[in-house]
């Protein structure tokens, strides 16, 4: 049998619904059956959104919106072993904690280079399409036995401490999946050549500098607002990057694309909707400021900003 992503996806799935009967069950959840429900509606896009009709999975994902929009996607405080337990654990452990997050990536990159060799009678035991991301879920699987095997702990353990995390991220851990989704519809509902015509129509794009201010703050505009700079990406470089700065300037397609990206990054610096970079961490670390992060980073992501306008404007039409 050959391991595909749909496989990886129905272990999300199964890992999504345990976390959502566990909440729906915890009776000190202040909104357990709103919170479970979330998560369990989640679990079954995952496990079974292939079969069902894709405008079945629209009303799926808008109850979804609607759950955490009204508020209902609220943490709670399980119960988990004392400070004093955990405190004691990590310092018994010491580095061998580092042992099952290693893991991850170092057998996904051994399954992504031998995904071509492990073939049995000529069927192949890793779809050779998505090699890197079945490499990966097969690193999370042995991560977690070597996490029980260092730890001593169970897989039950395991579970409460994923419903601890996905409780502390709420609903911003289904942001990243939401924006990629969001990129998509920007694609093919032509916002790239909506973005041109106003350009072209408000701004003067005759001259070359202004031209490669409107792309660079614009990457980065877009990364704010679509909280991942691949989605805009294409928005820009179709709107602006390629008519403007490769087809009039005649630039270096390759220069772009690099500070064009970057310039991105920028974005994601200074933007909630980048949640795993910027919300999560807060989340994670208790803050009582859920913006602390990007308050931080913003000052650096402007600076950065200018001075990609200025290396493009530099390197890309040498």
């Amino acid at each position: 049998m050959t391991l595909l992503l749909t496989h990886l996806f129905w272990l999300v799935g199964a890992l999504l619904l345990i976390v959502g009967v566990m909440i729906v069950t915890d009776k000190q959840h202040p909104r357990r059956f709103a919170a479970g429900g979330f998560w369990i509606i989640y679990a079954v896009i995952f496990l079974v959104g292939d079969a069902l009709p894709a405008e079945l999975v629209g009303v799926l994902v808008i109850a979804m919106a609607v759950i955490a929009g009204f508020g209902g996607v609220l943490g709670a405080k399980p119960n988990m072993p004392s400070d004093e337990t955990r405190n004691a654990s990590a310092k018994r452990l010491g580095n061998l904690l580092f042992v099952p997050a290693l893991t991850i990536p170092a057998v996904t990159v051994i399954v992504t280079l031998l995904a071509g060799k492990l073939v049995v009678g000529g069927v192949p035991l890793i779809d050779p399409k998505n090699a890197t991301l079945v490499g990966f879920g097969i690193g999370c699987v042995v991560a977690l036995a070597v996490a029980c095997f260092v730890t001593r702990d169970s897989v039950g353990q395991s579970a409460k401490e994923a419903r601890r995390l996905i409780d502390a991220l709420s609903w911003a851990a289904v942001l990243p999946q939401m924006l990629g989704m969001l990129g998509l519809v920007f694609a093919d509902a032509g916002v790239g050549k909506a973005v041109a015509h106003v350009a072209t129509d408000y701004v003067n794009l005759d001259y070359r500098f202004v031209a490669v201010a409107v792309y660079c703050v614009g990457m980065a505009l877009f990364t704010m607002v679509m909280g991942n700079g691949f989605a805009a990406f294409p928005v820009m470089t179709g709107g602006i990057g390629v008519p403007i700065l490769v087809n009039v300037f005649h630039g270096n397609p390759a220069v772009m694309v690099a500070i064009g990206m970057f310039s991105g990054y920028c974005g994601t610096l200074m933007t909630p909707m980048a949640a795993n970079y910027n919300i999560v961490p807060a989340a994670l670390l208790e803050l009582p400021d859920k913006n602390a992060v990007i308050k931080v980073q913003a000052p650096t992501g402007i600076v950065l900003l200018i001075v990609n306008i200025v290396l493009l404007n530099m390197f890309m039409f040498r």
